[in-house]
């Protein structure tokens, strides 16, 4: 940490100049996506158009309904666009604040949290949005005709993959409260059975009645679970020996 501490308008100076540049960045980066807005929303559309039948196609109800649409889709492609300098911008402002045992810990962990992000939005487009909307879209009939409208499929699909992306932190949650004691690979490994329930129950939630789907869906989280504990015994907080905490006591108390 550093030893020059700064007053509070210091604080706020910089905080503004790091705010400054976050939106900045995440301007740029909302000019460059809605330049393309179309062409995103068609890739984040697919996964649906390719399931529909055959002429189907997204509406849109209200006169500006298309055009809020894509401004919201250049607004989030900006800030994942950003994403890189708004967390520069925020490790910048929070690392002179940490001390050096804390600043090993945050790179590695900011790196492991956007890989499972990443990993999770890829399951739930390519895995778990496919299987979805099969399973929704079963309803249409010859006389009822899925005309699925663009903000409303834009938001579901957008909640669907954070919801994933969020999921898949579980790994990088768990090691976290491993590295500081809060829990261990053999409590984790003893909540297993727990565990691989409430990932049936949430299977079951988000996919159709089926159990190949919902099998299909609870294996890779059943994965994530066995990874965290794999984890956390390997970079967990190594348990301290009677003999060493009566030493620490000692040195505390001298």
């Amino acid at each position: 940490m550093d030893e020059k501490r700064l007053p509070l308008t210091s604080h706020l100076q910089e905080l503004r100049k790091r705010l400054i540049f976050s939106f900045i960045a995440i301007g740029i980066g909302f000019i460059l996506c809605y330049a393309f807005s179309d062409s995103l929303f068609d890739i984040l559309a697919k996964p649906l158009l390719t399931l529909m039948p055959k002429g189907g196609s997204l509406i849109f109800i209200s006169v500006a309904e298309a055009f809020f649409t894509y401004m919201k889709v250049g607004f989030i492609g900006g800030i994942i666009l950003a994403s890189p300098v708004v967390l520069y911008q925020v490790w910048a402002f929070v690392a002179p604040g940490l001390y050096r045992h804390e600043k090993r810990y945050v790179i590695p962990f900011v790196f492991l949290g956007s890989f499972f992000f990443a990993l999770g939005i890829f399951f739930a487009y390519y895995v778990a949005i496919p299987i979805g909307f099969k399973f929704l879209l079963g309803y249409a009939t010859d006389f009822i005709k899925p005309m699925p409208d663009m903000k409303e499929y834009l938001s579901f699909s957008i909640k669907f993959l954070l919801v994933f992306g969020l999921v898949f932190e579980f790994p990088v949650v768990l090691l976290l409260l491993a590295r500081f004691g809060v829990v261990d690979a053999k409590w984790l490994a003893r909540q297993r059975k727990y565990a691989i329930l409430l990932i049936f129950v949430f299977a079951t939630m988000v996919t159709p009645p089926d159990v190949i789907s919902q099998v299909i869906m609870a294996l890779p989280l059943i994965g994530l679970y066995e990874l965290s504990i794999l984890l956390s015994r390997l970079f967990g907080k190594r348990p301290v020996s009677p003999a060493t905490e009566e030493a620490i006591e000692k040195a505390v108390q001298s």
